[in-house]
């Protein structure tokens, strides 16, 4: 198998079905391309999957100067991945986004691909892989109206990595050594790259915020150096209810098992992951990426599972919505079972089956 995307949401979806499909059949290959100097390459060799690159821009959305030079590169990435592929012979290719996927597209269009969609609605990149792939896996049935009515399209959910769904509360708080007492632990996730007026807006009612729960906050490595800051002006019992960390890797299954509430950006993965737990959400869509997470967003919403803030009214808006949930214990509830509706078990083994399904398909 030949599984290419981009970094950013399709990254740990691919994780995730390639862990499940080496669970099944231990003997199948995989080979992972990417783009030269693309951060996913530190995730993939950690897992273990062979990885190699190419040369790879984006062709959409750009300015006029620079079009020539993607062009170029566009090309030199095709050339290098046909070598790629006549080496590797793979039996189905796997595309989860990201333009590095389409000049492996372009090299590899006679091998039975697979798509998976991880947001509601597919940017751009996706689009142009949806015409190469022979079938289209969705993390919901809304999906299915970006797409023709011809498409091969199957909803399977977003796949959740074994590392993460492992997690029960009980152990998970235990392990991050939060307190056992009766507050509930609200999860502030600001990302890997970290989202800044979330942390500030948490920051500045952070001591109010401790006097009613536990707070868990992923700041992400920017505003890393503000929180330390922050929580060396706490009292020794605030402190100890506010557990801050740059970004977790493995532990991040706990973070979401512990949590009774969480705050984050509405990227793919609240798709997947926050039902997954039952976690009632409060959703902050990214404003550079509004479209595409206000969608993913409004999914959760219109379904009862969550509420969602703009990014411009956080300063006033986060604290207040915190607390008023807080203060109506009956509607978390009803988030909580709401969310849990959604939940999709095994959506990685569900891709993995339709990759073996193709890949027997090309032997037919």
């Amino acid at each position: 198998m030949i599984c290419a995307g981009g970094t950013g949401g399709g990254v740990y979806p691919a994780l995730a079905v390639h862990s499940a499909l080496k669970a099944a059949h231990p003997e199948v290959e995989t080979l992972w391309i990417g783009g030269e100097g693309g951060m996913e390459a530190g995730l993939v060799e950690r897992a273990g999957i062979p990885f190699k690159t190419i040369p790879a821009a984006a062709v959409h959305g750009v300015d006029i100067k620079s079009l020539p030079g993607n062009l170029s590169a566009l090309a030199r990435g095709t050339v290098a991945a046909r070598g790629i592929l006549n080496e590797f012979k793979p039996d189905v290719l796997f595309f989860t986004g990201g333009y590095v996927a389409v000049p492996v597209a372009l090299a590899g269009r006679k091998i039975p691909s697979l798509l998976y969609v991880p947001d509601i609605e597919p940017g751009l990149a996706l689009k142009a892989l949806a015409r190469f792939a022979k079938r289209i896996t969705l993390t919901t049935e809304e999906s299915k109206q970006y797409f023709s009515s011809k498409a091969d399209l199957v909803v399977t959910g977003y796949p959740i990595r074994e590392e993460i769904a492992r997690w029960d509360k009980a152990t998970a708080r235990k392990h991050l050594g939060l307190n056992t007492g009766t507050m509930p632990v609200v999860l502030i996730f600001g990302g890997s790259k970290g989202a800044r007026s979330i942390n500030l807006a948490l920051l500045e009612h952070i001591t109010t915020l401790l006097e009613q729960v536990e707070v868990l906050h992923i700041s992400g490595e920017l505003d890393w150096p503000v929180v330390q800051k922050t929580r060396e002006t706490l009292s020794t019992e605030q402190a100890s209810r506010y557990h801050a960390y740059p970004y977790l890797h493995e532990d991040m299954g706990a973070a979401l098992a512990t949590a009774d509430l969480v705050v984050s950006r509405a990227g793919a993965s609240v798709l997947g992951e926050f039902p997954q737990f039952g976690i009632p959400a409060i959703l902050v869509p990214y404003p550079h990426a509004w479209r595409y997470q206000k969608i993913n967003a409004n999914s959760l919403t219109n379904r009862g599972a969550a509420l969602m803030i703009e990014d411009a009214k956080l300063k006033s808006g986060l604290y207040l919505t915190i607390e008023k949930l807080l203060e109506t214990p009956e509607k978390l509830d009803a988030m909580r079972a709401a969310m849990l509706t959604l939940r999709m078990p095994d959506a990685a083994g569900k891709i993995a089956a339709q990759l073996c399904e193709l890949a027997g398909d090309k032997h037919d």
